[in-house]
């Protein structure tokens, strides 16, 4: 039901009384930006997301990073300590332990920031989205006197879809380390709207409206990771698919092998297949839409 009407059969007002852009604060200067991610199992991926913010701190932008991750996650809290060590200008760190239930349903820690956060801008994304050279940098240039109520970067790069084998994605299990990507790995794609790694909210509309506060399915615990449909419903709500706007160096690792899947090799494959698919459906899509 929740899905349909994301798709437009309800309309958002009857959740959410939207402010004008026009009335929001046009901030400049020194913003701050909180990057908010969720990681279970897939710390050898957000180690490149975190090693991005030490390589190319933002400059005259204020990141605070935040990851809910669960404690029985072992590989991604020796992780987190590893990092929380590390002192980068401009940046501070904020790791939140969750229980699994909770981390599980991605919404309520995006809810918990939004409701909490005093940043300007909050980007709400996922452990496999890199920042890499130029991107902060870029996107404190992109933010200055925006009014917008949920912008995103129009442009990101990819990788192929990763093989659990692949030398990228087996570089943390055993010692925490700062590492890097080579760029030549990655090829253009054009992103067409706010989706869930690429969702800029501002400050503002974020502690007034949360992260899909309205909608009580999407507060609720799950008894294992749920799929997103909260990226959609949360466009709904805000009445928009975004604003692009030119943001560089924005990278994302593509993989078949799904953390969250756990043991169950036999999901992780059919699921892998379909990933796999998908992913060449959007591509041929994309080149169709393309000038």
């Amino acid at each position: 039901m929740i899905r349909a009407a994301a798709s437009g059969l309800v309309p958002s007002a009857w959740f959410v009384r939207l402010p004008d852009p026009a009335t929001l604060p046009a901030r400049t200067g020194r913003l701050s930006v909180e990057i908010v991610s969720h990681c279970w199992r897939y710390a050898h991926l957000l180690a490149y997301q975190l090693s991005s913010l030490v390589n190319y701190p933002p400059p005259q932008l204020s990141v605070r990073m935040t990851v809910f991750h669960a404690p029985e996650d072992e590989v991604t809290v020796r992780l987190l300590d590893f990092f929380g060590g590390i002192s980068v200008p401009g940046v501070s760190w904020n790791w939140q332990p969750m229980e699994p239930a909770r981390l599980f349903r991605r919404s309520i820690g995006r809810n918990l920031v939004a409701r909490s956060t005093d940043a300007d801008w909050v980007w709400f994304t996922d452990c496999d989205i890199v920042f890499h050279a130029g991107c902060l940098a870029g996107l404190g240039t992109e933010l200055q006197g925006r009014r917008d109520r949920l912008v995103y970067p129009r442009d990101e790069r990819v990788t192929a879809m990763l093989a659990q084998g692949d030398p990228i994605l087996g570089n943390t299990a055993a010692s925490p380390r700062i590492v890097d990507i080579d760029p030549a790995n990655f090829e253009h794609l054009a992103v067409p709207r706010a989706t869930g790694a690429y969702q800029i909210v501002h400050g503002d509309v974020a502690r007034r409206f949360g992260y899909c506060a309205q909608l009580a399915y999407f507060q609720r615990p799950a008894s294992r990771w749920a799929k997103t449909y909260e990226d959609r419903a949360f466009r709904w709500l805000m009445g928009t698919e975004g604003v692009p706007l030119a943001v560089p160096g924005v990278h994302r690792i593509r993989h078949l092998a799904k953390g969250r899947y756990g043991d169950n090799r036999g999901e992780a494959l059919v699921r892998g297949s379909i990933r796999r698919a998908k992913a060449a459906l959007k591509e041929q899509w994309r080149a169709l839409r393309s000038p």
